[in-house]
């Protein structure tokens, strides 16, 4: 069974920094892409990056360029949302995903992940 746990949400001002954690079980960071979505109030749920099985590819939504990373450690089993320069917009619980058919992270945003953690939110306020 794939496991997703979330962690490091929070509040933060505007300019500030988090770090969003997600730890895997049931299976390793290397079979499958993981990517990070948000939904904020109102709003559909939104694409933000993934990271593929490999570690090589990754890919953002154009709103977070630049000030976003995502990067894993294997031996942790753990993928990681570097989050800087955060604005009032970027509030929203995000949560991680996977599913056992996706590898890579074209169109991500796109695809049907089956397996989701619990969510953690983010709040970017003064």
């Amino acid at each position: 069974q794939l496991q997703l746990v979330e962690s490091g949400g929070g509040l933060v001002q505007p300019g500030g920094s988090l770090r969003l954690s997600c730890a895997a079980s049931g299976f390793t960071l290397d079979t499958y892409a993981i990517g990070w979505f948000r939904q904020a109030p109102g709003k559909e749920r939104e694409g933000v990056s993934c990271i593929s099985s490999s570690g090589s590819l990754t890919k953002y939504v154009d709103s977070v360029k630049g000030r976003f990373t995502i990067s894993r450690d294997d031996a942790k089993n753990t993928v990681y949302l570097q989050m800087n320069s955060l604005k009032p917009e970027d509030t929203a619980i995000y949560y991680c995903a996977t599913t056992s058919s996706i590898y890579d992270c074209s169109a991500f945003a796109f695809r049907t992940f089956g397996s989701w953690g619990q969510g953690t939110q983010v709040t970017v306020s003064t």
